[in-house]
């Protein structure tokens, strides 16, 4: 049971990098992020949506504690 249980995790985590690398290589234009008119670099789109995401897996818990 606990052989069935890791083969289950790894193809998960194996599905969930491929849909990430999927993600990543279909979202590579660039784009120039303007908040409160300060402008970043131009940079990927999935670049931007990941590190939002990080910042935000980051910052949850902060609040909710």
């Amino acid at each position: 049971m606990r052989n069935l249980k890791r083969a289950l995790a790894a193809v998960f985590v194996l599905l969930l990098a491929a849909v990430v690398l999927f993600f990543v290589l279909e979202n590579q234009q660039t784009v120039s992020l303007v908040l409160f008119g300060w402008a970043a670099p131009a940079m990927p789109v999935a670049v931007l949506v990941l590190a939002a995401l990080v910042i935000g897996l980051a910052v949850g818990p902060l609040l909710g504690a």
